[in-house]
């Protein structure tokens, strides 16, 4: 189990930029994948971007592509969020997530062995 502190988030205007923070415990960071999932209101929980913490190799959901960027410093064992141009849509509890398996680096949906962060809300006004 991977221990996962989350920081960031809050209230912004529409346009407005939030960055999100993702630390894990040390001993567990090593070849995994981290990413971020976000849950609205009676809506699914859906990943929306993540990273391969060995590789760099990320992943985004179409609904954020050039918009969120998903980085990592490992030094730090930790993984950001950065989201620009937020729109009233993007906002929601967002989770931070890490996970293994052979295909991890493919996206969320390919997580395994999942450990969740405990949420962070990002909300949007227009």
């Amino acid at each position: 189990q991977v221990q996962l502190v989350e920081s960031g988030g809050g209230s912004v205007q529409a346009g407005g930029s939030l960055r999100l923070s993702c630390a894990a415990s040390r001993y567990a960071y090593g070849n995994i994948c981290m990413g971020w999932f976000r849950q609205a209101p009676g809506k699914e929980r859906k990943g929306v971007a993540s990273i391969h913490t060995g590789s760099g190799i990320t992943y985004y959901a179409d609904s954020v592509k050039g918009r969120f960027t998903i980085s990592r410093d490992n030094a730090k064992n930790t993984v950001y969020l950065q989201m620009s141009s937020l729109q009233p849509e993007d906002t929601a509890m967002y989770y931070c997530a890490a996970g293994s398996g052979t295909r991890c680096y493919t996206g969320p949906a390919q997580f395994e062995r999942i450990s969740w962060g405990q949420g962070t809300q990002v909300t949007v006004s227009s």
